[in-house]
């Protein structure tokens, strides 16, 4: 439990500062001075993100502020390094993902692989086969929410999928059922 004689953080630049704070403690071969630290009002899953600007090499983690309201302080202290495994890949090779180097990295620190949403998704993407349980989650209407029928298919089994509005229960297949769907929805989308 990371207490540096001082409260949670009740303000963005309070998580801000504690943040950049936390992650001078973390045992990683990574420079953290020379990591930005921002915070996010938009995000809706992440809770946290790692940019690189490779033709200037800034790194910026961005920490969402609505995830950290949720998690609380000592949870979110996981997000931070999973965030600064990204940060250390960008500052080391120049790229950064979610391999096996990414994984031994975030093993040596203590870093959760995958940081959970903060909040649940208002789409789901749902297989139509029948002993397929892929149903994926979505907070923004993304080209597989707005056209389902322009070749995307199930992750799993590669079956076709129904976008399910979770709060209405409606349905669609079609690039039209979606625009049906938001007509009828308006504000309720």
């Amino acid at each position: 439990r990371d207490r540096t004689a001082r409260e949670d953080p009740t303000t963005r630049d309070g998580l801000l500062s504690r943040a950049a704070d936390y992650a001078a403690t973390v045992s990683i071969d990574l420079d953290v001075a020379q990591v930005e630290w921002a915070i996010s009002e938009r995000a809706r899953r992440r809770a946290g993100c790692c940019r690189y600007d490779p033709d200037t090499g800034e790194i910026t983690v961005v920490l969402t502020w609505d995830a950290y309201r949720e998690f609380g302080w000592d949870e979110f202290v996981g997000t931070i390094r999973h965030e600064l495994v990204h940060a250390w890949e960008f500052q080391q090779f120049g790229e950064s993902g979610h391999g096996d180097r990414f994984y031994r990295k975030a093993d040596e620190i203590d870093a959760p692989r995958h940081c959970r949403s903060f909040t649940d998704g208002r789409i789901e993407l749902v297989c139509t086969a029948q002993h397929c349980d892929w149903r994926p989650e979505r907070h923004r209407a993304s080209k597989p929410v707005r056209q389902p029928d322009a070749g995307y298919q199930c992750g799993d089994c590669g079956s076709e999928y129904v976008v399910v509005h979770r709060e209405s229960g409606r349905t669609w297949r079609t690039a039209a059922g979606y625009e049906r769907a938001r007509e009828v929805l308006g504000d309720d989308w």
